[in-house]
C-alpha cells in the first residue's frame, strides 16, 4: 500500500488538481459570461430564453457557491488519485493497453451514464425529502447566469462529484478520458446555464439531434414545474414523462425571436418555490 511520507509529499498533488479543478470551472463559465452578460452586442443578445438578467447578489451567490463545488471535485479528484497510485482502481496508464478503439467506446459511455446517473439523481434530489438539503440552492437561480452551472449546495455537490469516483471501480478508463468527459461536463453545463439559447433552428425538432438537450431544455427546469431533469439527452426525460409539453415550441420562438407561446413559464425573478415540483419520483 501506497502512503504519503509527509505533508509535504501530497500537498503539490492537491494544489494541482485543486489549480486545475478551479480553471477547469471557472475559465469557461467566466467566458460565457463575459461573451453572453456583459458583450452588449453579441451575436445572441436577442436568443436571451427568459426576459431580463439576474441581479447581482444572485450571481455572487452564484460565484460563491461554484467556487466551493470546485474545491468538493478537487477533494474528490484527489481520493481518485489516492485510489489510482494504490491500483485499486481500473484506471489504467498506456492507451495500447487497451487500443484507441476502446478509448473512444470509453469516453462516449462515460458520458452516457453520466447523463443516466445526473437523470436519476436528479430526480430523486427534487424529492420533497431530499430537495431542501440537496438541490433547493442550485433552483434559486430561477433564471441561470453561466456562474448557476456549479452553483450546488455541499450535498448536492458531493453527489455530482460521486459519478467518477464509481465509474473507476466498473470501467476501464484511461487518465485522458476522465479529462475529456469532465472538459465536456463542464462545457456542456455552463452553456446549458448561458441563459442564451446558443443551438441553431429547428434542432430541438430534428430526429437525431433533437436527442441533444438545448439550453432552453435546461433552461426551463429552473423556470417550469418540475420537467427537463436530463442533462446532455432528452431520452430519459420522454422514456419518462417529465419533458416539458411546450418545450420545442418555446425553443422556436427563442431561436426565430418571437413571443414566448401562451402558458410559458414564467420570466426571470427571484426565487419562487411554487415554480419547483419536489416530488416527481411520488
Amino acid at each position: 500500500m501506497i502512503i504519503f511520507e509527509d505533508l509535504f509529499t501530497a500537498l503539490p498533488v492537491w494544489l494541482t488538481i485543486l489549480i486545475t479543478h478551479q480553471l477547469l470551472i471557472l475559465v469557461p463559465a467566466s467566458a460565457a459570461y463575459l461573451a453572453l452578460w456583459v458583450w452588449q452586442d453579441n451575436p445572441f443578445r436577442g436568443r436571451k430564453i427568459q426576459p431580463g438578467f439576474a441581479q447581482a447578489e444572485n450571481i455572487g451567490r452564484e460565484f460563491r457557491y461554484t467556487l466551493f463545488a470546485a474545491l468538493v471535485f478537487a477533494l474528490n479528484g484527489f481520493c481518485i488519485y489516492v485510489f489510482m497510485v494504490n491500483g485499486w482502481t481500473l484506471i489504467y496508464a498506456e492507451v495500447a493497453d487497451y487500443g484507441w478503439l476502446y478509448w473512444v467506446f470509453s469516453l462516449i459511455a462515460t458520458i452516457v451514464l453520466h447523463d443516466a446517473f445526473f437523470y436519476w439523481a436528479h430526480r430523486l434530489m427534487h424529492h420533497r425529502r431530499l430537495f431542501n438539503l440537496f438541490h433547493r440552492l442550485h433552483h434559486e437561480s430561477l433564471s441561470p447566469s453561466p456562474w448557476a452551472a456549479y452553483a450546488f449546495a455541499p450535498a448536492e455537490a458531493v453527489v455530482q462529484a460521486s459519478f467518477v469516483t464509481i465509474l473507476i471501480f466498473v470501467l476501464p478508463l484511461h487518465p485522458t478520458v476522465i479529462y475529456g468527459f469532465m472538459l465536456h461536463m463542464v462545457l456542456r453545463n455552463v452553456i446549458g446555464h448561458s441563459g442564451f439559447e446558443l443551438f441553431p433552428k429547428g434542432m430541438a425538432s430534428h430526429p437525431l439531434f433533437g436527442q441533444l438537450t438545448t439550453n432552453t431544455h435546461h433552461d426551463l427546469h429552473h423556470s417550469a414545474d418540475g420537467a427537463n431533469f436530463g442533462l446532455y439527452f432528452t431520452w430519459w426525460d420522454r422514456l419518462a414523462g417529465t419533458e416539458h409539453p411546450q418545450y420545442r415550441e418555446i425553443f422556436a420562438s427563442v431561436t426565430q425571436g418571437r413571443e414566448r407561446p401562451a402558458g410559458a413559464p414564467p420570466g426571470a425573478g427571484g426565487f419562487a418555490s411554487r415554480h419547483v415540483k419536489t416530488t416527481p419520483l411520488t
